[in-house]
């Protein structure tokens, strides 16, 4: 059975920190070799968890939340950080930041840790990333393809039936919404899931999106199996054939999660 972590916030919480140690900044400095001080930040930092296993890594942690009870429990979980000068946060839409004088340095890496699967404007955010890096900056990105079983988020549903039902989020909007209403739930999760399904996003579109706004791939990885899964179902993480990873489409219904990294490169017009 499946555990729901998001419902035990500190045990969440150190289930986030021990991924990103794990996987996601041993992906990262596969090619990116950052030094200690190098500033990091993280857009949708949640409660702060993967934040902190960059700060224990020695960089500086910046961490943007827009929900003021996970920014309110980020100050808690990193307030020895903070009062250090080792982390600062803010609570506040990342197109509200007045970057020359909240961040006049700008960052050597920005992380999106499943958070643009979540964005509306995709294009839009794309663009924006880039005026906070420095010249030289990366940003990695992490997310479930939208294909993939359970790329809609399904599992929060409350019935059981449909939390472990792969691939129904694909149906069209109106029949998706009819299921999940016919099994009983609640109009706050229906919207939830109707949003998610509104964001969702493929590889295809997430690699045209970087070449528009001049990214290059530095590094990527598809994962067969989520290395998150470990936690919620008591999976290995099992990394995608590279056959099948290399295959357009196909590739987006059997890949449960991505990771890249990406650089900022000059426009070329």
């Amino acid at each position: 059975m499946p555990y729901d972590f998001h419902k035990d916030k500190q045990t969440y919480i150190r289930f986030q920190k021990e991924n990103a140690l794990n996987y996601v900044i041993p992906f990262i400095e596969r090619k990116l070799k950052l030094k200690p001080g190098s500033r990091v930040l993280e857009i949708g930092c949640a409660e702060g968890g993967v934040l902190q296993a960059f700060i224990e890594r020695g960089y500086h942690g910046t961490g943007i939340e827009l929900m003021p009870s996970r920014y309110e429990m980020a100050k808690q979980l990193l307030a020895d950080e903070i009062k250090a000068g080792k982390a600062s946060l803010s609570n506040k839409d990342i197109y509200e930041v007045d970057l020359d004088q909240e961040y006049p340095e700008r960052f050597d890496l920005i992380v999106l840790k499943d958070v643009i699967e979540h964005i509306h404007d995709q294009d839009k955010i794309l663009g924006k990333l880039r005026d906070f890096l420095k010249e030289d900056g990366h940003i990695f990105f992490g997310f479930p393809p939208w294909q993939m079983p359970f790329g809609g988020h399904q599992q929060i549903a409350k019935n059981k039936i449909l939390s472990r039902l792969p691939y129904y989020h694909l149906l069209p909007m109106r029949l998706y919404k009819g299921i999940l209403k016919s099994f009983g739930e609640s109009t706050r999760t229906v919207e939830d899931l109707a949003e998610i399904k509104q964001t969702g996003i493929s590889i295809e579109r997430f690699e045209k999106l970087l070449k528009k706004h001049f990214y290059s791939k530095v590094e990527k990885e598809f994962y067969l199996i989520n290395p998150i899964y470990k936690y919620k179902f008591n999976l290995k993480a099992k990394v995608q054939s590279p056959a099948l990873a290399a295959i357009p489409y196909l590739r987006n219904y059997l890949t449960t999660c991505v990771y890249y990294l990406v650089k900022k490169e000059s426009p070329k017009y």
